[in-house]
């Protein structure tokens, strides 16, 4: 396994390995990785047979109030793990190798961005395109994995690489989850075994709804109603949002559609924000 930091020495070996006609296939990560990111590592090895890992905690898409400073670096675990993984590259460059002096170049998505996250995290989605059209640059894959447990990220980056025909694969692999339900992330790690129970509220208030849709229920407002109940019942969670939405234009939808109808949850538990989501 080859480690690059070099924004040119990257196009460098991305541009050989085309020209041995092999099929990148591309994980851009925030490093700190688990089973989540390694189940990305495995679907991208089915879809392309050379895997470029990319780990870089992208400044750009943290807002002055949030967790960047604090967000998990772990790049000596994680290159242990990407090698034990068969990933071919990992492309870990510096903030000023990805951002240098004089910087001043944003790409900003205005529609499928503007609700949910966009709303509590104004900056989030700015910063999130342009580092992943910058990898899309650099690397040129023919297929980039996203996990769906970021929801709203997919769907903005397939809007992104539509409009800007971009000609790259957006590939999404489901949601891993521990025994217990919560959705697999970085952040969990700051949770206190008190806070983890709490949090155990978001993927119980998704499995009710999807039990109340099995059993014909499919007005949005039942649905939300139910969750942000279940949510309030634990005093360390704050709901930031609870939502019913279509899966690739995130609009509020009024009814449930099948397969076609996402329920998105974020929520404070204490100062861990967490987010998750199931499609009805």
């Amino acid at each position: 396994m080859q480690t690059i930091t070099s924004v040119t020495e990257m196009q460098t070996r991305a541009e050989n390995l085309r020209g041995e006609g092999r099929r990148v296939a591309l994980v851009p990560t925030m490093g700190a990785l688990h089973d989540g990111h390694l189940s990305l590592i495995r679907l991208a090895a089915e879809r392309g047979d050379t895997v470029v890992v990319s780990i870089f905690v992208n400044p750009a898409q943290f807002g002055p109030n949030e967790d960047f400073a604090h967000y998990p670096r772990e790049l000596d675990a994680d290159l242990k793990k990407c090698e034990a993984a068969g990933v071919s590259v990992v492309f870990a460059p510096s903030s000023e190798e990805m951002y240098p002096k004089g910087y001043s170049t944003y790409l900003a998505e205005e529609a499928v961005a503007r609700p949910l996250e966009g709303v509590s995290r104004p900056a989030h989605f700015r910063g999130v395109i342009t580092v992943v059209a910058k990898l899309f640059n650099i690397i040129r894959p023919a297929v980039a994995v996203f996990g769906q447990k970021d929801a709203q990220q997919v769907a903005v980056i397939k809007k992104m690489a539509r409009d800007l025909h971009l000609p790259v694969e957006i590939v999404t692999a489901p949601t891993l989850r521990d025994a217990d339900g919560l959705a697999l992330s970085s952040r969990n790690r700051h949770l206190t075994p008190a806070q983890r129970q709490d949090a155990l509220s978001l993927s119980q208030a998704l499995r009710r709804a999807q039990a109340m849709v099995a059993q014909g229920e499919h007005r949005t407002d039942r649905l939300v109603a139910e969750a942000t109940h279940i949510l309030s019942q634990h005093r360390r969670v704050r709901v930031i949002y609870a939502a019913l939405v279509d899966r690739e234009t995130m609009e509020a939808v009024r009814e449930v559609r099948a397969g076609r109808t996402l329920l998105v949850l974020a929520a404070w538990v204490d100062e861990v924000r967490l987010i998750d989501n199931e499609i009805l």
